[in-house]
Formats: C-alpha cells, sequence, structure tokens
C-alpha cells in the first residue's frame, strides 16, 4: 500500500511539473481556436512573381472573373458526372454517351463565356463598385403604389399569348399574404403560368416598396412543373439575405431614360436587369389604348441571348412584354378585383 502510494505521488509531481514548464499534454480538440497553437508573430510572406491583384475599384469585374470560375467549375463537374454515367452504360452506348459529354462540356464553357462577357458589359454601365443597397426596414411603408407597378392586394392580372410551346395563360395575383424578409414586410404575388391548359410554373414573388416610391423586389419561391403535374425545378428561386442574395429594384420612384439598375441580385441564380429607354410609349393592347407608357429593356446576364421588352402604363402596371427575339409576346387581357 505505501509503495502505491509512493507511486501516485511521484506521478502527481511529474504531471505538475510538466505543467509549469508549458508542455502540452494534448492537440486542441477539432474547432478549438487554433489562435493559441501558434506563434504569435506571423511569418513573412514570400516574395511573388505574380501579376498584383486589381485595385479594390474593380469588385464588379472581379466578381465577374471568380463567377465565370465557378461556372467553368459547374460545367467540369457535370462532365465527369456525365462520364461516370457513361462508364456504366453497356459498350455499344458507352462511346456515343461521352461524345456527348463532350458536346455538352463544350456547349457549357460557351455558355459561361456569354455569361461573362454579359457581366463585364453590366459593370461598365454600374461602375465597379460593390453592389450592397442598404435595407432600413423604417424606410418601407406597408402598401405599393407606384403608379407603374401598383400592386393593391386582391387584384389579379391575366395575360395571354402564343409561345413555341403554345397558348400561355399567366395570372398574376396579389394576395393578402405578407413575408417579412431583412424585417422588411413584403406583399406576396402568387404567379401562375399554364402552356395549353396544363401547369406549368407556380411562383410566389415578394415586394416592398420604400417611402420613397421604389418598389424593391425580395426574392421568389419559383416551382417548375412537367407535364405530369410533378414539381421538377426549383430554378430561379432567391431569398435576400440568405446566401449572399440581396433585393433590387423593380419599379424606379423616378424612371428616366437611360437608367440601369439590377432587379435581383443572387450570383448564378437570379440576376435580372433592366433599362429604361422610353417614358412616352402608346401602346394598343387588347383594344385598348394606353398612352404615357414606360418601356424598357429587360435581361439577365444568365441568359445572354434573351431580351425582353416591357411596357407599363400608369395606374395599371405591365400590359405587355415582348420577346425581342422571337417575337413572341404577352399581352395583358383582364384585371379582376374582389
Amino acid at each position: 500500500m505505501r509503495k502505491l502510494c509512493f507511486i501516485l505521488l511521484v506521478i502527481t509531481l511529474t504531471v505538475l511539473t510538466m505543467t509549469i514548464s508549458g508542455i502540452a499534454f494534448a492537440h486542441p480538440s477539432k474547432g478549438s481556436d487554433c489562435s493559441r497553437c501558434h506563434n504569435s508573430t506571423p511569418t513573412p510572406p514570400a516574395p511573388s512573381n505574380t501579376t498584383p491583384q486589381k485595385a479594390t475599384g474593380s469588385s464588379c469585374t472581379k466578381t465577374s472573373e471568380d463567377t465565370l470560375k465557378s461556372c467553368k467549375s459547374g460545367v467540369q463537374d457535370d462532365y465527369w458526372l456525365g462520364i461516370a454515367k457513361c462508364d456504366n452504360l453497356p459498350s455499344s452506348e458507352s462511346k456515343t454517351c461521352k461524345q456527348q459529354a463532350k458536346t455538352d462540356m463544350k456547349a457549357g464553357n460557351e455558355e459561361c463565356k456569354a455569361q461573362f462577357d454579359a457581366r463585364k458589359e453590366i459593370c461598365k454601365d454600374l461602375g465597379q463598385g460593390i453592389y450592397n443597397p442598404v435595407i432600413n426596414p423604417s424606410d418601407f411603408v406597408n402598401n405599393i403604389d407606384n403608379p407603374l407597378f401598383p400592386l393593391t392586394p386582391g387584384t389579379t392580372f391575366i395575360y395571354e399569348g402564343m409561345t413555341e410551346k403554345g397558348n400561355e395563360h399567366v395570372e398574376v395575383k396579389v394576395t393578402h399574404n405578407t413575408k417579412v424578409i431583412l424585417g422588411v414586410t413584403c406583399i406576396e404575388v402568387r404567379d401562375t403560368v399554364t402552356v395549353n391548359g396544363i401547369l406549368a410554373e407556380d411562383t410566389l414573388d415578394w415586394y416592398a416598396q420604400d417611402k420613397d416610391g421604389n418598389v424593391w423586389y425580395f426574392g421568389e419561391n419559383s416551382l417548375g412543373y412537367d407535364g405530369n403535374g410533378e414539381i421538377v425545378s426549383l430554378e430561379g428561386s432567391w431569398k435576400a439575405g440568405v446566401d449572399g442574395a440581396k433585393p433590387g429594384i423593380i419599379m424606379e420612384a423616378h424612371p428616366q431614360v437611360g437608367d440601369v439598375y439590377r432587379q435581383e441580385f443572387a450570383l448564378g441564380v437570379a440576376e435580372d436587369m433592366a433599362e429604361i429607354l422610353s417614358l412616352n410609349e402608346s401602346v394598343l393592347v387588347n383594344s385598348v389604348t394606353y398612352n404615357n407608357c414606360l418601356k424598357t429593356k429587360e435581361f439577365s446576364p444568365l441568359e445572354p441571348d434573351v431580351l425582353e421588352n416591357k411596357f407599363y402604363a400608369p395606374g395599371v402596371g405591365n400590359i405587355r412584354t415582348v420577346d425581342t427575339v422571337s417575337g413572341e409576346f404577352l399581352d395583358l387581357v383582364q384585371i379582376k378585383t374582389e
């Protein structure tokens, strides 16, 4: 028993001595503050022969370059996943499958380049500063009465037109529901699209108006359906404050010809833009002539080949959307109120 006590005493004294000497007994646990594990004086960086980074004033271009890298990386990932699937096919099918994977990769890289070129043009229009709108909930009001984009709960706007997919019918219903985003109470608008009577899209959009009269777009939850009524896509869904997404302006309070602005900002997901082309258009829609209409050019770097003109009538809102490439259009045919 005395021998055992002597051994314990020796061990205790040894541990105490080592602790005083500052010897570590274990590595810091995962997630601990590793600043305690290193010397307080950082090691100076080695000399670099690489090209100096661009000035901080080129944030827009730098963001575009980073997004291009991300896009190409995604194309590469898709290619190798496609090759993996090809390798799991019979040899008679595998060769054709791999050829298609290469074709798809080439097309994907070309699309990435086209998106990058479009973003560079946007940087020329907007400048090189970061896009970081300051949102203060106290700067917003409860209603949306901008004359070019009025959203009165209980109102439904109905649009129709012929597209390459068939007869398109769109209903935009201003609901009585609200959603709080970044502390701002937004009005919820439900937008449903049917093609030849079959539901294709069902989207919830969130808007709010500031005290100056600008209407802000805070996000959307978009569901895409196949011909069997099954959800096949969430493409285009985003919400301000999530994953770096930021709100944009869907309609200015005092638009001026030449204004260019972001309607939404979620890199790689939703990047719609608008430019004011005219303030005094006369448009005949469904046997009704609307005067002093606003005409915009609306586009997105995500779809460089798509360009739309939209027309907004005072006191009504959007009355016509025209695809400038195909000539297809959607016209306002009816307004319902509860």
